[in-house]
């Protein structure tokens, strides 16, 4: 019996290092596919900073500075090395551009416009490099980096956020989402209505603590649907739109897979530190 259920724990943490290695390498992908377009852009992807699609010419550097950034940020989650600190680095800035640049400028063009897609957007992807900062993380010995890391656990609740604000615009607008449903797929307004109610059955039960494991599997496996439906489909069909804005859709798809990944390993009552490797394995900040 005991060889058994040590053999069932073994499986466990088996199947739990998959799930978080495959979620952190599926949003180490998408930070550095944004970063690659970044590199094509004449100003700052509106995923990042609204409105500067242009700017002056001495100031390029600041469009490649963002392109290295983000390249730079993708390859080390991916590598999977001391990726702790450049994850919480990234998740605070990204939660400071939502602050102070998205939310405002949404804000002041309207309750209800475009602008709020990018907003929700970048304050989910700040989530996702939380989220994965906790990831095997030890506490450092420095007190400024353990004050910065009690952040993280805000990284599910942000997510969470955009997962009930995509869910209540499918419910309002039901009709104008189903148009985005290839034609290939009957019935467009019963799976955007579908749709709704996963985003929002996620976000509820991130909120409740309910089922967060199971429910966070399933929702990574319906993006990933999604993403191999919806936004190739939309790739292959109108790979210019907008700049390349069907890319930044499927890539930030696989950041938000990856995300509900490692959420569904980093939110176990049962191992509260995470899954704790050989010291030479365990990231330090």
């Amino acid at each position: 019996m005991l060889h058994l259920r040590i053999r069932t724990k073994h499986f466990k943490e088996k199947y739990m290092s998959i799930y978080l290695t495959t979620g952190r390498i599926f949003f180490g992908l998408g930070i550095m596919g944004i970063g690659i377009l970044q590199l094509f852009s004449t100003g700052v992807r509106s995923i990042i900073i609204p409105e500067l699609k242009n700017i002056p010419s001495d100031l390029s550097f600041i469009v490649y500075f963002i392109a290295a950034l983000l390249i730079s940020t993708g390859l080390i989650i991916i590598i999977g090395k001391k990726f702790n600190f450049v994850s919480l680095f990234m998740g605070i800035l990204f939660l400071a551009l939502f602050l102070f640049g998205h939310l405002p400028w949404s804000l002041s063009a309207g309750s209800f416009n475009n602008y709020w897609v990018n907003t929700n957007k970048i304050l989910a992807l700040s989530g996702g490099f939380l989220a994965i900062s906790t990831i095997n993380a030890r506490k450092s010995q420095h007190k400024i980096m353990r004050l910065l890391a009690q952040i993280s656990p805000l990284g599910i609740y942000l997510y969470a956020i955009m997962l009930y604000n995509f869910a209540v615009g499918h419910f309002n607008n039901l009709e104008g989402i189903s148009n985005i449903v290839p034609k290939y797929i009957p019935f467009p307004e019963f799976w955007t209505f579908l749709g709704g109610v996963t985003l929002m059955g996620s976000a509820i039960s991130i909120f409740s603590s309910f089922k967060v494991r199971t429910i966070m599997l399933l929702l990574a496996l319906n993006l990933f649907i999604w993403l191999l439906l919806l936004h190739l489909y939309y790739n292959i069909l109108y790979p210019q739109w907008q700049d390349n804005e069907n890319f930044i859709g499927s890539l930030t798809c696989l950041c938000f897979c990856g995300t509900a990944l490692v959420i569904s390993q980093t939110t176990s009552k049962k191992n509260k530190t995470y899954i704790q490797q050989s010291p030479d394995d365990v990231q330090q900040f």
